[in-house]
């Protein structure tokens, strides 16, 4: 994880919950930010992490997808 992810992860927050949120990487790309607290993941894309609640995507789901990628 790099500096810039590190960063990301103290001042961002779950907008559902308000929890802390980890980060999901591949290789050295963010790809999502999971709360385990609400179960979702919140995609990154283009770089950007989604924090929209409607965008939210259901952890068991997200595993899913990502195991068939």
């Amino acid at each position: 994880m790099n500096m810039r992810t590190e960063e990301l992860l103290r001042i961002l927050a779950c907008p559902r919950c308000h929890g802390e949120l980890t980060a999901e990487m591949r290789g050295e790309e963010m790809r999502g930010l999971i709360c385990a607290a609400c179960e979702v993941a919140y995609p990154v894309r283009e770089g950007i992490p989604v924090m929209l609640l409607e965008e939210a995507v259901p952890l068991a789901r997200w595993r899913a997808e990502d195991a068939g990628a």
